[in-house]
């Protein structure tokens, strides 16, 4: 159930037996010379809305935008700075949870993410307890990063070796190649790709990856392993939100 597909009153029903909800979050980044810039909301929307097909749990609307601003020297990113996604999360989740929702499972397709994210999750339990909210000590929050399930990399392994890299990388490819059939980019890709460089700015970002790519070879990718990839994501997903709803206190 995708939340912006209801009528209040259909939530309303839901909230009588579950305060649960799926809140998929990736990024609008550059992914190399034939990833898509959506990639990261493509892969954790897909994702959820299988979660969410498994479990019954209603799946709130994207947030498509994240934390890359070391992406930001390639044309196309869009990105958040963390103090901006912070409060951007505490003001969405602070809604969901005064509608009755107490617990919020983020389905992440972006590793820019994972800091902010867990630190929203911080200011957002302050917040609660700071303003008095009755019931605050019942809301609990998870991130569940799609392509660090133990099924999925040990595929990704399996099928990639060290050509998976860690940005731009087949195993992501594939899964927007699976949802986007007819949107798969081909450019040509030397096999020589930057890899092991730290990350600080945009501009050295850019200047150590020049072509986006972190040690990954997208060429790689097809749409037979994105299902592959989606089957495995959502049955470990699917696990993860039953395991995590069903905490008492």
């Amino acid at each position: 159930m995708q939340l912006h597909l209801l009528t209040w009153q259909e939530v309303e029903k839901y909230l009588t037996h579950s305060n649960g909800i799926i809140i998929p979050i990736g990024s609008t980044e550059q992914h190399g010379p034939t990833g898509l810039i959506g990639t990261d909301a493509i892969c954790a929307e897909k994702i959820a809305q299988g979660v969410g097909e498994n479990t019954g749990a209603i799946v709130a609307p994207t947030i498509n935008v994240g934390m890359a601003l070391h992406h930001t020297a390639f044309p196309g990113t869009i990105s958040l700075r963390p103090t901006t996604l912070i409060l951007y999360i505490q003001d969405y989740l602070t809604s969901l949870f005064k509608a009755g929702f107490k617990k919020f499972f983020f389905i992440n397709g972006h590793g820019g993410n994972i800091a902010t994210v867990k630190a929203s999750f911080s200011q957002f339990y302050d917040h609660l307890d700071s303003m008095n909210f009755a019931n605050s000590e019942q809301v609990k929050c998870k991130i569940a990063n799609w392509f660090m399930g133990r099924e999925v990399y040990q595929l990704a392994k399996k099928l990639y070796g060290d050509e998976e890299g860690s940005h731009a990388t087949p195993s992501e490819v594939a899964l927007t190649q699976f949802v986007y059939p007819d949107t798969i980019k081909s450019a040509p890709l030397d096999k020589s790709v930057a890899t092991g460089h730290p990350i600080y700015g945009a501009k050295n970002f850019r200047e150590c990856y020049p072509d986006g790519r972190m040690g990954s070879n997208p060429a790689l990718a097809t749409p037979e392993h994105g299902k592959q990839f989606y089957e495995l994501a959502v049955k470990e997903l699917t696990a993860s939100y039953q395991d995590f709803i069903s905490i008492n206190n």
